[in-house]
This record gives structure tokens, C-alpha cells and sequence, in this order.
């Protein structure tokens, strides 16, 4: 739950720094004094929208900061989201929530000190508090909110997102299936292209690594006369081809007879003549190997014109279908894989039709189980309501949750009927009221009454809270549009949401009789100080309660004092008769 609130610069706010009990906590003051502006600065800490007009005029930046104890439960929640970003705190059951605005338009989200995105500050933020504003009454007033209600209240939302997955996987098969129908003659041309590509690259017999090969047959091809005269000239080098002049075999097997002569006058360089002997055994292979060389240079114009047309060819497909050989092939075997999908695209349009019935059925299977199951709560919801309802002082009121299905041809099986369905499955759920004994129930948006309305929204809130997790609820002057009687079933009913359903509940109120249930009553006040409006907030004693209530009630003297010290009596008296109730 939250602890502790520290606000600067923020609107009218310079600085204020304030500790929240657990339990039923009220916000009391004149209109402007700065209440909601509070309840602005946690709606920024949990990822609500930004804007420069917040930051205080003449500060450089607004900081809001939140710390939070962590109950088991939501550390279940909120632990793996922190050790998945390595954003671990000092102990797992405190949490410390930042966010800083800037006159620049840049703002910070930070927990525990390091920085985070704001799509991570709202998804820890969901599981911290939870804030019902005026404008919520709008938001519960639009039908599409009903059914996510009822789901949550349910304890559905698992089955929903199971049901959901089905329903995606059922989209993407969708997909593939109008892809593959889209265009018949398209898909003939892309088989015909693909034909002529295939074709194309094996008709001209690739080889990886025949492009180099053909290039040194070229360069050989067109230097063949220096070829011949430079082999010539090696050949009369080592065989001889002047008389007059010794060729180098003459002149090594001369140094052989020498050698044979040095070592018999001197056995121990008897070594050098193996080794002179095997070089004019390389010389003599080296002479065979340049004659051989010699013989097969012959110019073939024909080869010639081979080489130039086939070096062409392959110039000519590398521009077409890739930078080598190795790249042609490639793209010949991707284009053999998709002929070889499109020609079996009708097996796998059957195939996937197949599987689409197959969703179809179980997609309707899934949704019908889902649709009785929130058709039961929806009972449940109602009775819970309607009971609320009448505490409220609407006795005879109904309320009830309007389930329509739609049908469509192809649609998902459902029985014998098909219907039409999305993630949430084939229900469309409304929430209908009679606020009027006798009156036909009606949408609930379609109720007139601005008091009925809140009403209205208190009972429904009350219910779902019963179930909701999450630690902090806020409400911002839920009591709008009602009486000071009812009032008292309001704070009644909202301090229960603290006492008896362990959540921490932070209110502002205008009414006298609801704020005499908190358990910790805050005064919100503005002043100046060096010529600039303040915002001051600050604790009250039970005495400075008694003057606060008084001031709310409207009247003056000891007339309004006795007046606040009874709303108070009364309620310290319910609230005790309830705590009896529970020790029993």
C-alpha cells in the first residue's frame, strides 16, 4: 500500500511531503485547495499523461515520488517484473516510484532509483493503486468497459486471454488463406516467372568456381604467341639450341663429373653430390614438363568464341539473379521452393480450410463454456448490486447484465447456430438499471439522474472492489450528486472496503458524513507565501476534525461543533459495532 507521497513544484504545489495510513484515509478542503491536484501527482506515478503545464511556474522541473509497502500478493506480481529489469530494491517489500517533468517536455520514470520506461511504470503502477476519478463515471457509462468488468469480477480474465490465443492463431491461418486466394492469375504469373528462372540458370549448367577458371583461359587464350616464344626461350635455355652455346643440362651434368671427382679426393663432402644430383633430376622434370607445355599451346579460335559467349552468359545472369555463381544457384534453389509451395497451394488451401473449421469449432466450444460461466457471475454481480442499491437508499432498484449474440454465417460453431465472435468470444454484455420500482431496466447509460448515477457507479465499484487485488483504491469525490443521508451509507460502505476487504482507501469528499468514517482524516488548505498560492496539507486531531466538519456542515458556533461531534459518534459507533461483529 502506499506510505508515504512527496510532491515539488508541482501546479500550486511547492512542496509537500505527506505519510498515508493504511486503512480509511479522507481529503477534505475548500473547492481549488488542491485535492485533486494531489490525486494528479499519483496519477503521473503511475504512468498517466505528462504535460509541461504541471511543472510549477518558475520551477525547472516537478517530482512526484511514491513509496510503497508491498503486501505477499503483490510482490508475487510486481518481483519478477523488477528482477527481469534488474530493478530490485533494498527489501522485496518496499518499492520506491519516481517520476520528474521538465519545462523541456522530457520526463524521467524512475524505480528504485533507476530509470525505467514509462510502458514498465504503468504495467508496475496497475498492480499498486487504482484510481475511480468524476470522469470514471463516464468511462463505466460505455458499454465495451462491461464486459472486462464482468470478466474481472468473475476471476475470467485467464480464460478470456486463453480464448483469445485461439482466436489469434485462427486470424493468422485467416490470413494466409486470403493471401493464397487473393489472386489466381497473379499466382499463375509467379508460377510462370518462377518456371522461367528455374529454366534459365539449369540450362545454362552452373559450375561454382567456373568463373574464375574461364577468366585464366582467356588471359591464356589471348597472350598464346608470347606464350610459345618465352616457352621456347626456357627450352633452348635448358636443352640447348646453339652449338656454340652450352645448355644448362650440359652444364650441370659437367658439374656432376666434377663433383664425383671432389669426392673421391675427399670423402667427407661426399653429401654435395646427392645433392647436385637431385637438382638436375628437377631440371630434367622441369624440361619434360615445359615440352609437354609447349606442345598443347595451340590458339583455337572456336574455344576462344566459347569462352567470350560463356563468360558473357554468366555476366548476364549474376545482373539478373545475383553477384556470383554460388548466389545464382541460391536464388535458383528459394525460386524451386516457392514453385514447389505455390503448385501445392491448393493441397495447402485445403489443408488450412480444414484447420479453420477446426478452430471454428473449438473457438465456439471455448466461448459457450466462457458465456455460462459469466452468465452465473453475472447473477452474482446483480444480487451484489441490487443489495448495495438499497443501502444506498434506491430500494426496488434492479439491475441485471443484457447478454446479446450475433449471428453470422461464418461465425463460430455454437450448438447448432453459428455466431459471430472476437477475443472476448461471442457475448456483447451491457449493463442495464431500473433506478424506479415498476420502471422496465434500461441502459445504464440511458439513466437521467446525476445522484442515481453516482449511486449507481458507488454500488458497482463496491462490488468489483470486493474482488479487487489491487492494495490502493482511490476515489475522487465519488460523492458527487448526493445527500448528506446517503452520504453516511457511503462512507460507511467505503470504510468497509478498507476494514473488511484489506484495501487501503484514500477519498476526497465534500460531504461531512462520509469523511467522518476515516480512519485518518487530511485537511487541504491554500495560502500565499511571498506572493505566490500554496498548497498546505496536514493531519488532523479529532478536535481539528470536529472544526472541519463543522466547517463542511455549513453553520457556525457550537450548534455546528455538536453536529460534527455527532456525525462522528455515529460513525465511531457503526464502525465498533462492525469490529464486534468481526471479532465474533
Amino acid at each position: 500500500m502506499l506510505t508515504e507521497l512527496t510532491i515539488r513544484d508541482f501546479a500550486i504545489i511547492d512542496e509537500l511531503q505527506l505519510k498515508i495510513a493504511p486503512g480509511f484515509n479522507v481529503l477534505t478542503g475548500e473547492t481549488g485547495a488542491g485535492k485533486s491536484i494531489i490525486l494528479d501527482a499519483m496519477t503521473l506515478i503511475l504512468g498517466g499523461r505528462a504535460d509541461t503545464s504541471m511543472v510549477r511556474t518558475g520551477a525547472e522541473q516537478a517530482y512526484v515520488e511514491a513509496r510503497f509497502h508491498l503486501e505477499n500478493h503483490v510482490q508475487t506480481a510486481i518481483l519478477p517484473l523488477l528482477t527481469e529489469e534488474g530493478l530490485e530494491g533494498e527489501s522485496d517489500d518496499d518499492l520506491l516510484v519516481a517520476r520528474e517533468l521538465r519545462q523541456n517536455g522530457r520526463n524521467i520514470c524512475r524505480v528504485n532509483g533507476r530509470a525505467v520506461s514509462l510502458t514498465l511504470l504503468k504495467q508496475i503502477g496497475e498492480n499498486l493503486i487504482d484510481i475511480h476519478g468524476q470522469g470514471e463515471h463516464l468511462s463505466l457509462l460505455k458499454p465495451k468497459a462491461h464486459l472486462p468488468l464482468l470478466d474481472a469480477y468473475a476471476n475470467l480474465i485467464p480464460e478470456q486471454r486463453t480464448l483469445a490465443a485461439e482466436v489469434s492463431a485462427y486470424r493468422k491461418i485467416q490470413r494466409e488463406l486470403a493471401e493464397l486466394r487473393r489472386n489466381e492469375q497473379l499466382l499463375a504469373q509467379r508460377m510462370d516467372m518462377l518456371k522461367f528462372q528455374i529454366e534459365e540458370i539449369d540450362a545454362a549448367n552452373l559450375v561454382d568456381g567456373e568463373e574464375e577458371s574461364l577468366k585464366g583461359e582467356r588471359k591464356r587464350l589471348g597472350n598464346m604467341e608470347q606464350l610459345n616464344q618465352v616457352a621456347a626461350e626456357l627450352l633452348a635455355i635448358f636443352l640447348g639450341a646453339d652449338v656454340d652455346a652450352p645448355s644448362v643440362t650440359d652444364l650441370l651434368s659437367q658439374a656432376e663429373r666434377a663433383m664425383g671427382q671432389l669426392v673421391r679426393l675427399d670423402e667427407a663432402q661426399a653429401g654435395l653430390l646427392p645433392r647436385l644430383q637431385g637438382l638436375i633430376s628437377e631440371f630434367q622434370d622441369m624440361a619434360r614438363d615445359l615440352q609437354h607445355y609447349q606442345g598443347e599451346l595451340e590458339f583455337d579460335p572456336e574455344r576462344a568464341i566459347f569462352v567470350e559467349e560463356r563468360l558473357e552468359l554468366l555476366n548476364r545472369l549474376k545482373r539478373k539473379y545475383g553477384d556470383s555463381v554460388a548466389a545464382i544457384l541460391q536464388t535458383r534453389d528459394a525460386a524451386a521452393a516457392e514453385l514447389d509451395k505455390l503448385t501445392h497451394s491448393e493441397e495447402r488451401i485445403a489443408e488450412l480450410e480444414q484447420e479453420q473449421e477446426n478452430y471454428l469449432h473449438r473457438i465456439g466450444q471455448m466461448a459457450e463454456q466462457l458465456s455460462q460461466k459469466r452468465q452465473a457471475a453475472a447473477q452474482t454481480l446483480a444480487q451484489g448490486v441490487v443489495a448495495e442499491l438499497a443501502d444506498l437508499q434506491m430500494e426496488g432498484a434492479k439491475f441485471e447484465v443484457n447478454f446479446q449474440r450475433t449471428p453470422d454465417s461464418q461465425g463460430a460453431y455454437v450448438g447448432t447456430e453459428r455466431l459471430a465472435f472476437d477475443e472476448s468470444g461471442i457475448d456483447q454484455a451491457e449493463f442495464f438499471v431500473s433506478a424506479n420500482p415498476g420502471e422496465p431496466v434500461k441502459p445504464m447509460v440511458k439513466v437521467a439522474s446525476g445522484g442515481e448515477t453516482a449511486r449507481l457507479m458507488l454500488a458497482l465499484k463496491t462490488v468489483l472492489a470486493q474482488v479487487d487485488s489491487t492494495p490502493t483504491l482511490i476515489f475522487d469525490e465519488i460523492d458527487q450528486g448526493i445527500g448528506g443521508r446517503v452520504g453516511d451509507t457511503v462512507g460507511y460502505k467505503l470504510w468497509g472496503l478498507a476494514s473488511q476487504g484489506g484495501h487501503q482507501v484514500i477519498v476526497v469528499t465534500h460531504l461531512p458524513q462520509l469523511a467522518g468514517y476515516g480512519d485518518v482524516h487530511f485537511h487541504v488548505s491554500k495560502g500565499q507565501s511571498s506572493g505566490r498560492t500554496i498548497t498546505h496539507v496536514r493531519q488532523l486531531s479529532r478536535s481539528d476534525r470536529v472544526e472541519e466538519l463543522a466547517a463542511m456542515l455549513g453553520t457556525h458556533g457550537q450548534h455546528a461543533r455538536s453536529g460534527a461531534m455527532s456525525i462522528l459518534a455515529h460513525a465511531n459507533s457503526k464502525k465498533g459495532r462492525e469490529s464486534e461483529r468481526g471479532r465474533e
